[in-house]
C-alpha cells in the first residue's frame, strides 16, 4: 500500500502513509474553501473529501449569486491509493505551493459548472483547537483543523453565465479526524444521536482576521468555544512561516443569535472578544445572502460525503432556497455573507450555523422547531 508520499520523511506510525492510525469507518481528510465578494451578491464554495476506510474520494462545487438559483455540481469515485491523485472525474485540486497556493480545475461536464480558480493565502495557518465529541464512550467526532483567509483568482462558468471571481475574499478550511459521513449503519444498540449547537464565523477586517469557533451541547454547555486573531498580508510572499509571532488566541469567547421566526436561521448575531486584558471586542454580525451546505454535500441524500457512488459517478443539480424548508435536515445547515462591525471598525466575512436538537439557550425545546416570532 506504498504511494508516492511515502519516499518524505513524514510518517506518524510504523505503518505506510495510505493506512491512517485508527480504523474507524468514519475517518476522513477533507479540503474545504469558500469565496465571497464584499458586496454579497456572490458566493461559491467547493470541498473534496478523502474516506479511506470506505474507500471513496468526493467532491462538491456550489455557487449563487444575487439571491438566486444555487448551482451545484456533485462527483464521486473510487479512492485511488495514491493520495496525491486529487481528482475526481472533471475536477482535480491542484496543492501548487503547500500552505500557500492552491489550484482547482472543474471541466466542463452536464452539471453546467465549471471553473479554473486559483487560491492564494494571506495569513498564516490558524490551527483551530482539537474538536472531541462523545456520543456514549465512543468518539463521535475526534478532529484537527486549521483555517487560511486569502484571495481568489480566475473564473466560474454557471449556467447563468460566467463569472469573474478575482478578488473575491477566500476561507481555506483544512480538516482530518473521525466525524460521521456517508451510509449510517445500526451496530448493537441504538443511541440516541445528541444536539448540537454550531457556530462558526471566520471574518476579514481591515489589516486583520478573527475565527471564532462554538460548538455546545442541548443545555449551552461549551465542548469547543475559541477565537484568535492574525494579521492580513498582501500576498503569499509575505506571509512568514512561523506561527509563533503573527496568531493571538482571545481568552473566551460567547455569541448571542437572534433568528428568523419559525426557522433557526440567524437574522442577526453578536460574537464577544475576550482581549487578554479583561476587555470585550463586541462583534455585530449583519447577514446578507445565504448559502445552504446541500449543495457542497452536507446531509444531502444522495450526495452526502463518504457515499458509494460507484466506480466514478457525476452529477448536479439546481435548486431555489427560497423554497426549500428551513427546518428540514438537508437544508439546516448554511453559511450566510455578513457585515460585521465592532463599533470602531467595518469588515466582511461568513457565519455558518449547524443547530439540531433542543437548545436551551436559544428556546429550542425538540429536534426541528423553529424560533418563537
Amino acid at each position: 500500500m506504498l504511494n508516492a508520499l511515502d519516499d518524505y520523511p513524514i510518517h506518524q506510525t510504523p505503518e505506510p502513509v495510505a493506512v491512517p492510525a485508527t480504523s474507524d469507518h468514519d475517518f476522513y481528510d477533507r479540503y474545504w474553501f469558500n469565496g465571497y465578494n464584499d458586496e454579497g451578491s456572490h458566493f461559491f464554495g467547493f470541498g473534496m473529501g478523502l474516506y479511506p476506510h470506505r474507500g471513496i474520494l468526493d467532491c462538491h462545487f456550489s455557487s449563487r449569486v444575487n439571491g438566486e438559483l444555487q448551482h451545484c455540481f456533485y462527483a464521486s469515485r473510487r479512492a485511488p491509493q495514491e493520495r496525491t491523485e486529487t481528482e475526481v472525474g472533471p475536477c482535480r485540486l491542484e496543492v501548487v505551493e503547500p500552505l500557500r497556493t492552491m489550484r482547482l480545475i472543474i471541466d466542463d461536464n452536464p452539471s453546467g459548472l465549471a471553473c479554473d480558480l486559483t487560491f492564494s493565502t494571506r495569513t498564516s495557518a490558524l490551527q483551530e483547537a482539537r474538536q472531541i465529541l462523545w456520543r456514549g464512550t465512543r468518539r463521535h467526532m475526534d478532529n484537527t483543523r486549521f483555517d487560511q483567509f486569502g484571495s481568489w483568482a480566475g473564473t466560474i462558468s454557471t449556467p447563468d453565465g460566467d463569472i469573474d471571481v478575482t478578488g473575491h475574499r477566500a476561507t481555506k478550511d483544512r480538516s482530518w479526524g473521525i466525524r460521521g459521513v456517508g451510509e449510517r449503519v445500526q451496530l448493537g444498540a441504538p443511541k440516541m444521536p445528541g444536539g448540537i449547537f454550531f457556530l462558526w464565523a471566520p471574518l476579514f477586517w481591515d489589516d486583520h482576521v478573527t475565527q471564532a469557533i462554538f460548538f455546545d451541547g442541548p443545555d449551552g454547555q461549551p465542548h469547543c468555544r475559541e477565537a484568535m486573531r492574525a494579521p492580513l498580508f498582501d500576498g503569499p510572499g509575505d506571509v512568514p512561516a512561523e506561527l509563533a509571532d503573527v496568531l493571538t488566541h482571545y481568552a473566551g469567547a460567547a455569541h448571542r443569535v437572534d433568528y428568523v421566526p419559525g426557522t433557526r436561521l440567524a437574522a442577526g448575531a453578536e460574537i464577544d472578544l475576550l482581549e487578554l486584558d479583561g476587555t470585550v471586542r463586541r462583534v455585530v454580525l449583519e447577514p446578507q445572502m445565504r448559502f445552504h451546505f446541500r449543495g457542497l454535500g452536507y446531509l444531502h441524500p444522495e450526495w452526502n460525503h463518504g457515499m458509494w457512488k460507484g466506480d466514478l459517478a457525476v452529477g448536479g443539480e439546481s435548486f431555489d432556497p427560497d423554497e426549500l424548508n428551513l427546518l428540514a435536515l438537508d437544508t439546516i445547515h448554511t453559511q450566510q455573507m455578513v457585515k460585521v462591525t465592532d463599533g470602531e471598525r467595518t469588515g466582511v466575512g461568513a457565519m455558518e450555523q449547524l443547530v439540531i436538537g433542543p437548545y436551551a439557550p436559544h428556546g429550542f425545546a425538540d429536534w426541528f422547531d423553529g424560533a418563537a416570532g
